[in-house]
């Protein structure tokens, strides 16, 4: 189960100082590192021009001080320009010192610059991270040649590889971050096209009802009926991805999953002939609540299918214990049986056969499989579709 990650708490905490910026510098975000190091606090920083709010020190020798400010603007402009990570020399740059106007400090520094994409590819803000390397500086310039100094470059040395690493950490949560919004975005936009044609549907039977005197109300309770079934159906889908994508699990324990099927195909109304084969006793730990609504998108995808019937069998093969749902449809071609499972992919069939599904029931039935250590796939099976997941064999006694 995919763990909900508050991004602004790993930037806050990060150990490494760092700034998010603007395109054109403006300072929007300070972290707790920063913020220490500086000696500043977030009302001296944010909506201010980086370049002000550190301003290069005038009692600095021109070839130091001024050179790393040109350095600093130059390796920003390369990452609006590039649209990738730039990783900055070891370069000279003194602060103020926090509470003493004018007053600087001599700093050292290693830094990368990273960009942050908008959905179009533009740079919406930079990542300026830094870890200060003074005192390795001084070390160095106090060492005598020898050992100690190879010691010290090592340790430089050393370092820069942790603050490289920590930027592809970065750069990884923030791809992760992106994508994570986009996903979302997308899941909305589809959900809200969804629930729109069943609702549409309901209003538009509803003014018919009210203006005609002499309508066959069964009719039209009937077709309200299949509405509001399929409104049902897409709100069951997004809480279920809701659940998926929370940090809470229902509780698990050992269930007899040939008990556990033959009770819910009993429960469902059979829209198709069901054959089972369940050999007893198959154990697998579980939760109830998602076994059942994994197993019942399945169900509910073979009788959308099927021609005649639909197979459910469960087995041991250890150390998985195995169920399979096959169907006698049209089945799927071997280049769409991962693409199945992805969110809101329908095929040409899918959408013939039912305009209105959401197209999310496999999709959230392997990453329930997925949550419980199984596998969820589609297998080869000539005349139909089948659908085999592996859970597993629990390691207790069946209740």
């Amino acid at each position: 189960m995919r763990p909900q990650i508050d991004y602004e708490a790993v930037f806050r905490v990060s150990q490494a100082p760092s700034l998010l910026l603007t395109a054109d510098f403006v300072v929007l975000a300070a972290n707790d590192a920063c913020l220490k190091l500086a000696g500043r606090s977030p009302q001296d920083l944010v909506g201010r021009n980086l370049f002000d709010v550190f301003p290069p020190n005038p009692a600095a020798p021109q070839d130091t001080e001024h050179q790393g400010a040109r350095m600093l603007r130059t390796s920003l402009e390369q990452v609006l320009t590039t649209r990738r990570p730039d990783f900055m020399p070891l370069q000279r740059y003194d602060i103020e010192a926090a509470g003493r106007p004018g007053v600087f400090e001599e700093r050292y520094w290693s830094t990368v610059n990273t960009p942050v994409l908008g959905p179009h590819g533009e740079v919406r803000w930079i990542i300026l991270s830094s870890e200060e390397v003074t005192d390795f500086v001084r070390a160095l310039q106090c060492a005598g040649a020898g050992g100690e100094q190879n010691s010290l470059a090592l340790q430089l040395q050393t370092l820069n590889d942790q603050l490289r690493r920590a930027h592809r950490e970065q750069r990884e949560t923030t791809s992760a971050l992106r994508e994570a919004i986009e996903r979302q975005r997308r899941l909305v936009y589809d959900a809200s096209h969804d629930l729109r044609n069943p609702i549409t549907g309901l209003l538009t039977e509803l003014e018919v009802a009210l203006s005609e005197p002499d309508i066959d109300l069964q009719r039209i309770l009937r077709k309200l009926l299949r509405d509001a079934e399929r409104l049902n159906d897409i709100v069951a889908d997004l809480l279920g991805l809701a659940r998926l994508d929370s940090e809470t699990h229902e509780g698990e324990h050992v269930i007899d999953l040939t008990e556990f099927v033959g009770e819910e195909l009993d429960r469902r109304t059979p829209r198709a002939a069901v054959l089972t084969r369940l050999d007893p006793h198959v154990c697998v730990r579980a939760s109830t609540i998602r076994l059942a609504r994994l197993l019942g998108n399945l169900l509910t995808n073979a009788e959308r299918y099927t021609t005649t019937k639909i197979e459910v069998v469960v087995t041991a093969d250890p150390p998985d214990a195995v169920l399979e749902v096959l169907d006698d449809g049209p089945g799927i071609p071997p280049e769409d049986r991962e693409r199945v499972f992805e969110r809101r992919y329908r095929r040409e069939e899918a959408r013939a056969r039912d305009p209105g599904g959401s197209g999310l029931g496999l999709s959230i039935a392997r990453e329930i499989a997925q949550e419980h250590g199984g596998r969820l796939y589609a297998a080869e099976h000539h005349g139909g579709a089948r659908f085999v997941l592996r859970l597993p064999l629990a390691t207790e006694r069946c209740p």
